[in-house]
């Protein structure tokens, strides 16, 4: 039997414009440009000089025996390192007993102290130096100043020296541990119960089993977090700004802020940086290789939940062991935070006769660039969330569906600017937007691309999730009745990422209103954004001011910290993807 198929209609054809692939390769192109332009011109600069006879640029590497030969930049690095490797390690030594104890023990309130240390992950280290250094200054302190209360000491005692390296890996220990302990109490909540529990039933003891079996298997996730740590404590600015400089050293991101000082050496700076990266790059590097390894597998049937232990008796050192760890980072410069924005003089403890509200009337009505930095930093907040978000969405499309030739090096270029620390980025955002054809520097402009490449990883990393968690039969479906590409994100695939989106926005809000590092290097007096102007306080000494502004700064960050955690979808697992 022969079917016959309708005849086709004879009339005008109607042709569909389809601009995807125009508007993804648009999108790769602007990718390419953030990332590739400024590290091109970081190589440039440091491998090059101007011919003081011809004014041309020519091809050396005296830069780099400079680097390398050079006591004044010698030093700083290998401080870095020191400082860097210090506090890894006693991160590590904090972070993993306590990460034990909230996700393998009985002990109460594990969801408090998870809460707890969110605060402080998500607390600028630069405010906490500057908390640390209203407690621990040497003289004024308000810790040295109980002690000598207490003990009758003389004025020129004192019990801590926060301008001290010691003091420097402390704060910076203090700000980086979240880091360990999420990775390390992670590890040990995927732990399947199954595994101790055959332990057990062998003969092996609680801390046999947890020497043969529960440590090696959170190893991977140990090591990996001490190299976050590591990288972190390496390429923090604000910290040792504000901890080292008064102590009389360097670390390696002060020194290369310096050299932007008058008079400027912009080819040093930029030798000096690449170090930096490279570095970066090695650790992260690292970081994937330890954590792509396969500590176990599960072959089959359910996995038991962790077996928690009993603590008994020892619940009370390991509450006080958690509390006095917690102190460190919120509770105690909380305080000094509070205290000094409602005290005459911030290292003076505030009573009921001294408590005054004029450090706020003289920050938001007084201080005349107050209002210039809080709208700066609101519309560079709004808008790299925005366009970080949209960059990140397109991109995570493109990759996660293969939708354009070259998707694994967009990928690739995605999370190219989680290996550039934030002050080498300035050096290179610096050196590409200060001539033409782009001159940026001096606007917002050149800080807004600065905040979308910074933030551009964790945003993609997260989209890349929640694309790989809808199938694309949906979007296949509605191209099959004739929509496009654009059109299927936008009417199908968009909606069902709707939480995942607005939890990216945020994210990159809260990160673009603390970030100090590449600001530092961008900013000039007409684009001043709330982090500078708390550094450039700090230069001034009105720490009442700083204590204003920077509990304004976590305020709107908890906000918009607990709003995420409230989404459908996030709740308890807020830490986790935080």
């Amino acid at each position: 039997m022969t079917l016959a198929l309708p005849a086709q209609k004879e009339g005008r054809r109607t042709f569909k414009v389809d601009f995807s692939v125009p508007v993804l390769l648009t999108f790769a192109a602007l990718l390419c440009v953030l990332i590739l332009l400024p590290i091109s011109w970081l190589v440039m600069y440091s491998l090059s000089e101007v011919d003081p006879a011809t004014k041309e640029r020519v091809f050396t590497l005296a830069q780099f025996r400079t680097l390398f030969s050079d006591p004044d930049l010698v030093e700083p690095l290998i401080t870095t390192m020191i400082v860097a490797i210090s506090s890894s390690v006693a991160c590590c030594l904090v972070a993993a007993p306590m990460g034990w104890l909230v996700a393998r023990t009985d002990m109460p309130m594990t969801k408090v102290i998870r809460a707890l240390v969110t605060a402080s992950f998500v607390t600028p280290p630069f405010l906490g130096a500057i908390a640390w250094e209203i407690l621990a200054a040497p003289n004024s302190g308000l810790l040295n100043k109980l002690y000598r209360f207490l003990t009758g000491a003389e004025m020129d005692a004192y019990l801590f020296n926060i301008y001290s390296m010691p003091g420097l890996i402390f704060v910076i220990a203090c700000y980086t541990f979240p880091y360990v302990f999420v990775l390390v109490a992670n590890a040990l909540d995927r732990i399947p119960g199954d595994l101790e529990d055959a332990s057990s039933i062998l003969g092996a003891g609680t801390w046999t089993t947890a020497r043969r079996v529960t440590i090696p298997l959170v190893l991977p996730a140990l090591l990996a977090g001490a190299l976050v740590a590591f990288l972190q404590a390496m390429i923090l600015f604000g910290s040792p700004a504000i901890l080292a400089l008064p102590a009389g050293f360097h670390t390696m991101t002060t020194k290369i802020w310096s050299l932007f000082q008058y008079p400027p050496k912009p080819e040093l700076a930029a030798a000096a940086s690449l170090p930096l990266l490279f570095l970066t790059v090695m650790l992260l590097r690292g970081q994937q290789m330890i954590l792509g390894r396969k500590g176990y597998s599960i072959v089959g049937g359910k996995s038991g939940e962790p077996r928690l232990i009993r603590l008994g008796w020892f619940v009370v050192p390991a509450m006080a062991f958690v509390v006095i760890v917690l102190m460190l980072p919120v509770f105690l410069p909380y305080f000094a935070l509070l205290n000094a924005a409602f005290s005459p003089i911030a290292t003076n403890l505030v009573t009921s006769a001294t408590f005054t509200m004029k450090n706020f009337h003289f920050t938001f009505f007084e201080l005349s660039t107050t209002q210039l930095a809080l709208k700066n930093t609101f519309i560079l907040g709004a808008a790299s969330a925005t366009i970080g978000t949209v960059l990140a969405l397109v991109i995570s499309y493109a990759t996660a569906r293969k939708a354009i030739t070259g998707y694994r090096v967009l990928g690739f270029l995605a999370t190219a600017p989680i290996a550039i620390p934030g002050i080498v980025l300035g050096v290179g955002l610096f050196l590409a937007y200060t001539r033409p054809p782009f001159v940026l520097y001096g606007t917002l402009w050149v800080l807004l691309i600065a905040y979308i490449t910074i933030e551009l990883p964790a945003a993609y990393q997260q989209l890349q999730s929640a694309f790989r968690a809808v199938h694309p039969e949906l979007e296949d479906a509605s191209r099959i009745l004739g929509a496009t590409r654009l059109r299927s994100l936008r009417d199908v695939t968009a909606p069902l990422l709707r939480t995942s989106v607005l939890a990216t926005w945020c994210f990159i809000f809260v990160s673009t209103v603390r970030e100090l590092s590449a600001a530092i290097m961008l900013f000039t007096s007409e684009t001043k954004v709330v982090s500078v102007l708390i550094f450039d306080l700090k230069e001034s000494g009105d720490l009442g001011a700083i204590a204003i502004l920077g509990l304004s700064m976590l305020v709107l960050t908890f906000t918009v910290v607990i709003f995420i955690n409230r989404l459908p979808g996030f709740g308890s697992s807020g830490l986790r993807n935080t």
